[in-house]
């Protein structure tokens, strides 16, 4: 299994005072007398009328001719792995913000800020943190088939009509067995005639991989020409399906796959050989339409994963429709989505015509094995002396502690740390790869607390985590209660069907969040009073 695409990167001018890779850029003085670019809402790279669009956790400014906001060549942290190798023969690859653009804050305002979650931000780093399966006790639902097609599914990799070459491939990655998505949905993507498939399921049930087994299945690798094209949103997503390719295709001599991603450039109307292409909308459009170097016409099929990230991204459905289009009638299309909201829905059914649908449901949270309790101070010393008698009064395995803003974790972090205790600290000002590896030390035990944002709310199980404590309510802008951040973050305790404890701090012109909570999930909260050592004591039995 080859990587195509050799790109040389394009680096961005730094002129004299600009900081080192990696580094925050320093803040621009406006001048006496004058706004700055940012404030008069101007493009801070070409100073025409831009709109505001968040990156990286960091409020940007993006212009017109910087839409396709998917992701420069990277120039943060170095990370290293064979999914980076696609462009620069095995070099070690950067991650960073597409728009390089000096923020107008002072440090202070922007620790302020609370963490925005970014969904692809989010997508990935459950990509990189589930190095397992993720067991459900639901069945697959068919929600739509066709009536001419008779289903079935498979308990064995042996069962589906695969080469050799590949079976190793997937033995090697670990797979002894389909997983409850892939024993559905790989006999639909692998039938003949080929079947268009619309799946939703969570991170970490295998469904990358299901769809990365449908493309080296329908490639010819004699065949020196574009076969198969599948659209990330991002280019770290994008990355990190071709780091599947090249896993479960290694024994796959004659199949090579390329990257249509910012950075990789190509000359017009060089046509492509590599028979899979991975690449985010724009680019791909770009190599499509504008340098030819995909004939769309030869296309068998087409994938398009994180479908519900797609749409957050002002564009991507227009160029991923634009892209769908232009495809041959025959071409097989799967599509992919996390949730299956009605604007999700709305987009699949444009993408996908006469699909069959199925459905893995999440396993729904529950409040039924979680006691919940909250304390009324005046500040966040009076917060922190709470948190000090709740572990001075009950056994904790292992706690998450939950702040608004990365200013409050990093103060909790301080304090925690004098007081002797192995903290980790998890905010949006970490990259996906520093944020994986801090949760999996985590999951390890080398540190007892993670304090984190609202980065971390969902999606993190640990079987250890015995309490979750909101140092702060999640709030949205207009300082009401987000219900549905407020039942992730509790629900990383009384995981796998432990008990479990969450402790809500509450300052008291906020108590009635406390109530609306109450009122939401139609349960009662009782108010402890922090310095009786004796009730907190009481809990642990």
């Amino acid at each position: 299994m080859a990587s195509g695409g050799g790109g040389r990167r394009r680096e961005q001018a730094r002129g004299p005072g600009s900081s080192s890779p990696g580094s925050p850029a320093p803040a621009r003085s406006p001048g006496p007398g004058r706004l700055c670019r940012r404030r008069r809402g101007l493009c801070g790279l070409c100073g025409s009328p831009g709109r505001r669009q968040r990156c990286a956790g960091r409020r940007r400014e993006l212009c017109p001719c910087r839409q396709r906001g998917e992701g420069r060549p990277p120039s943060g942290p170095r990370v290293p792995g064979p999914a980076w190798a696609g462009l620069r023969g095995g070099a070690e690859r950067r991650v960073s913000c597409p728009v390089a653009e000096p923020a107008c804050r002072s440090e202070d305002e922007e620790s302020e800020e609370e963490d925005r979650v970014d969904l692809a931000e989010s997508s990935l780093l459950n990509k990189l943190i589930h190095t397992s399966l993720v067991e459900s006790s639901h069945h697959v639902e068919i929600l739509q088939k066709d009536p001419n097609s008779p289903l079935f599914s498979v308990k064995s990799f042996e069962e589906l009509p695969l080469k050799k070459e590949l079976l190793q491939g997937v033995y090697t990655m670990g797979f002894n067995r389909p997983s409850k998505i892939q024993e559905t949905a790989l006999p639909m993507m692998l039938a003949h005639p080929p079947q268009n498939l619309i799946a939703q399921s969570q991170s970490g049930t295998g469904k990358t991989a299901a769809f990365v087994l449908a493309m080296l299945s329908r490639v010819n690798g004699a065949e020196k020409y574009p076969q198969c094209l599948c659209l990330a949103p991002t280019y770290e997503l994008a990355l990190q399906i071709g780091h599947v390719i090249e896993k479960m295709g290694q024994f796959c001599a004659d199949i090579r796959v390329t990257y249509a991603v910012q950075g990789n450039r190509v000359l017009p109307g060089a046509l492509r050989e590599e028979q899979i292409v991975i690449g985010t909308p724009g680019t791909m459009l770009d190599w499509c339409f504008k340098r030819r170097v995909v004939n769309m016409k030869r296309i068998s099929l087409f994938v398009l994963d994180e479908a519900d990230v797609m749409i957050d991204h002002q564009g991507f459905s227009y160029q991923s429709i634009r892209i769908q289009r232009a495809l041959p009638r025959g071409c097989q299309m799967l599509l992919f989505s996390t949730t299956f909201k009605e604007t999700v829905w709305n987009f699949a059914m444009q993408i996908v015509s006469n699909p069959i649908i199925i459905k893995l449901r999440q396993e729904e949270l529950t409040l039924n094995n979680i006691r919940q309790y909250y304390f009324v101070c005046r500040n966040r010393e009076e917060k922190y002396e709470a948190l000090c008698n709740i572990y001075g009064s009950i056994t904790i395995g292992q706690a998450m502690i939950f702040c608004q803003t990365r200013r409050s974790a990093d103060w909790l972090s301080v304090e925690m740390s004098k007081d002797g205790h192995q903290v980790a600290v998890l905010t949006a000002e970490l990259t996906i790869v520093q944020r994986a590896n801090v949760i999996q030390r985590f999951r390890d035990g080398k540190e007892k607390v993670l304090i984190t944002t609202n980065v971390c709310a969902r999606g993190i199980d640990v079987a250890q985590v015995t309490i979750v404590v909101n140092f702060s309510l999640p709030v949205n802008q207009e300082k009401q209660l987000d219900f549905e951040t407020y039942l992730h973050r509790i629900g990383r305790t009384g995981r796998f069907g432990k008990k479990g404890i969450v402790f809500n701090m509450v300052e008291r012109q906020t108590t009635y969040l406390m109530h609306s909570i109450e009122e939401h999930f139609q349960t009662e909260i009782k108010r402890l009073d922090p310095d009786d050592m004796d009730e907190l004591e009481q809990l642990d039995n």
